[in-house]
């Protein structure tokens, strides 16, 4: 098989998946390094593909639907976090990605989509093994999520739940 032919696999199977799939995964699928699959996926992304990095693996870029809104948070303990994400994922909503202001690059972001409890799980598991990976670390627990929720009102329900938690940020 070629380099294109791989690629090509690499589309389908992403397609197909319905959970992000590792570049180990499809390395060990097309009985290539994991460097040749990231190579890929780059090759792809360029050329317009919309596939996105999570910490699960590569996903095609979730369709938008719903409502999606962006909420300011902040939280310090990982039992905050937890809470954070689970208001967010009880009331249907993804939690799409988590941004922060950096003075040096501006705003940082990264994709999360996570969607349930076990998402939120392993999530806080690969936070708890990498904890200076947390953007939030960098502004003292201040950070934005958007949200894909199914509808305006599920948005709505999970700002009054992290208002309710004190996890939404207000400025003082």
């Amino acid at each position: 098989m070629n380099a294109a032919q791989r690629r090509e696999v690499i589309l389908k199977r992403l397609s197909e998946a319905d959970a992000p799939v590792s570049a180990s995964v499809l390395a060990a699928q097309l009985g290539v390094s994991r460097q040749i699959v990231v190579g890929d996926v780059a090759l792809l992304r360029a050329g317009g593909a919309a596939i996105e990095a999570t910490p699960r693996g590569y996903q095609f870029h979730p369709a938008p639907g719903g409502y999606t809104g962006i909420l300011a948070c902040v939280h310090r303990t990982t039992d905050e976090m937890r809470t954070e994400l689970y208001a967010v994922v009880d009331q249907g909503g993804t939690v799409v990605d988590v941004a922060v202001e950096n003075p040096l690059y501006g705003e940082l972001r990264g994709n999360l989509n996570l969607a349930s409890r076990y998402d939120v799980d392993n999530f806080i598991e690969q936070a708890a093994h990498t904890p200076e990976g947390l953007l939030s670390r960098m502004t003292g627990g201040v950070h934005l999520h958007t949200l894909r929720c199914p509808d305006e009102a599920s948005f709505h329900r999970i700002k009054a739940a992290l208002e309710k938690a004190g996890i939404l940020y207000k400025k003082e």
